[in-house]
C-alpha cells in the first residue's frame, strides 16, 4: 500500500521519436525504483499496445493509459484489448480515455465534431462491454475478471461532470492548480460513489534541472507548443490568463514562431501547471497540487539540456520518494 499522501508514477509519450523498447526500458525503472504508476500517452503509437508491452515486462507497478483516444478505435475493442491487458498484467490496469484535439485529428482525416457526445456513448459502451452486457452470440464478451478503473480526461466543467457521471476518475492535464479544485469539484458532484472511490490522476509537464532558469525556460517552449491548441488555451482564458493568451494566439496565427511564442508564456502560468526546478523544488511543488486535489500525480518528463530519454532516467531517479 502507498504509505504516502499521493500516488506517483510517470506518464511516457508516443509523441516522441522513442521506440517501444525505449518506452518499456522507462517502465521497467519505474518500476525498480519504487514508483506507484505508469502511464502511456497515445500520439504516434498504439497506447494500449505500449501498455500491454509494459504488462509482459512488469510484475507489481499500477498501468494505465494517459489517454487513449476515443476515435481511434470502437469501443468494443477499446474493451476487448483492456481486458487482455488486465488479465496479463493481473488487474494492474486503468483506462484512461479522451477525445484529443480537432486540428491534429483533421490532419489525419478524423472528424472530432461532438468530441465530448462521442466520448460519452464511447465511455458508456466501454462499462457495458466489461461487464458482458453487450453483443450477442459468439461476439457477446464475457465479463471482465478483473476491476478496470475507467478515467476521462477533462479540463472543462463539462467534462469534468462526465467523468464523474461515468467514470472512476479525472484525468486533467494543464489545468492551473488553483483551478483544479474547482474542476475537480464538479466532478465529485457528480459522482454517485463515495469521494474517497474518486480519483484524480494529473498529468505534469516536467522539467527537472538545477539551473532554474534554464528549466523555466524549457517549460515556456513546451507550454507554447500547446498554446496552439483552443482546449487548452480556453482552460487557461478561465484560470485569469485571458490577455497573455490572447497575444499568444495572435503570434500563432500571424507568424507560428513557437520561440516568440514561448516568451509570451507568463511565469505564474508556468507556476500554476509545471514543476521545474532542483529536484527539491519539484516535490515542493507537487505538494501543491496534491493540496489542491491531485490523488495521483505522474511526471511528463521533458529534457532541460539533455534527450529525453536521459531526462526521464534522471527525473525518475532524482524524484524518487523515500
Amino acid at each position: 500500500m502507498n504509505k504516502h499522501s499521493y500516488s506517483l508514477g510517470i506518464v511516457l509519450s508516443t509523441v516522441t521519436d522513442n521506440s517501444i523498447s525505449e518506452i518499456v526500458e522507462m517502465a521497467i525503472l519505474a518500476e525498480k525504483l519504487g514508483y506507484d504508476s505508469v502511464y502511456v500517452n497515445e500520439g504516434r503509437m498504439d497506447a494500449l499496445a505500449c501498455v500491454q508491452a509494459i504488462a509482459e515486462k512488469t510484475n507489481a507497478i499500477d498501468l494505465g493509459t494517459n489517454i487513449a483516444n476515443i476515435h481511434y478505435r470502437h469501443p468494443f475493442l477499446t474493451a476487448a484489448t483492456s481486458k487482455i491487458i488486465a488479465e496479463i498484467s493481473g488487474g494492474r490496469f486503468s483506462l484512461g480515455l479522451g477525445i484529443s484535439h480537432k486540428g491534429l485529428l483533421g490532419k489525419i482525416n478524423i472528424s472530432a465534431e461532438n468530441g465530448r457526445k462521442k466520448l460519452e456513448e464511447h465511455a458508456a459502451f466501454v462499462k457495458l462491454a466489461l461487464q458482458g452486457d453487450v453483443g450477442e452470440g459468439f461476439i457477446k464478451p464475457k465479463r471482465s475478471s478483473f476491476n478496470i478503473p475507467l478515467y476521462l480526461a477533462g479540463n472543462t466543467r463539462e467534462s469534468a461532470i462526465l467523468a464523474g457521471k461515468l467514470g472512476d476518475g479525472l484525468m486533467p492535464y494543464l489545468t492551473p492548480q488553483e483551478h483544479l479544485p474547482i474542476l475537480f469539484d464538479y466532478a465529485l458532484n457528480a459522482f454517485t460513489g463515495a469521494n474517497e472511490n474518486f480519483n484524480c490522476v494529473l498529468s505534469i509537464p516536467t522539467f527537472v534541472s538545477d539551473n532554474k532558469t534554464a528549466a523555466l525556460s524549457a517549460a515556456k517552449y513546451n507550454l507554447a507548443f500547446f498554446a496552439q491548441l483552443p482546449n487548452y488555451r480556453r482552460q487557461w482564458r478561465r484560470a485569469g490568463y485571458k490577455s497573455a493568451i490572447n497575444q499568444l494566439k495572435s503570434i500563432w496565427t500571424t507568424s507560428k514562431d513557437r520561440h516568440k511564442a514561448a516568451e509570451a508564456v507568463p511565469t505564474e502560468l508556468v507556476e500554476q501547471v509545471c514543476l521545474f526546478g532542483s529536484p527539491d523544488d519539484c516535490r515542493s511543488q507537487m505538494e501543491k497540487f496534491f493540496q489542491s486535489g491531485a490523488k495521483e500525480i505522474i511526471l511528463a518528463v521533458s529534457p532541460v539540456d539533455t534527450n529525453r530519454q536521459s531526462a526521464t532516467e534522471d527525473a525518475l531517479t532524482q524524484l524518487i520518494r523515500k
